[in-house]
């Protein structure tokens, strides 16, 4: 059961990180490539994502 829980949860971080993305302001070529970390290395892409990756926009 645990085993389930941890992929579940890289899951989760991936649609999170995938929603993020896609519904974010940027260029094309940023969004794909970005997207190819994600869907690539699903647990440390996501992470380099909102590490990395988003922008920093100040509201």
């Amino acid at each position: 059961m645990y085993l389930y829980s941890g992929g579940l949860l890289v899951l989760i971080l991936d649609i999170v990180a995938l929603i993020d993305l896609l519904g974010g302001a940027g260029s094309a070529q940023h969004k794909i490539l970005w997207l190819l970390v994600i869907l690539l290395l699903p647990l440390l892409g996501p992470i380099l994502y909102f590490l990395l990756g988003r922008d920093r926009a100040v509201v």
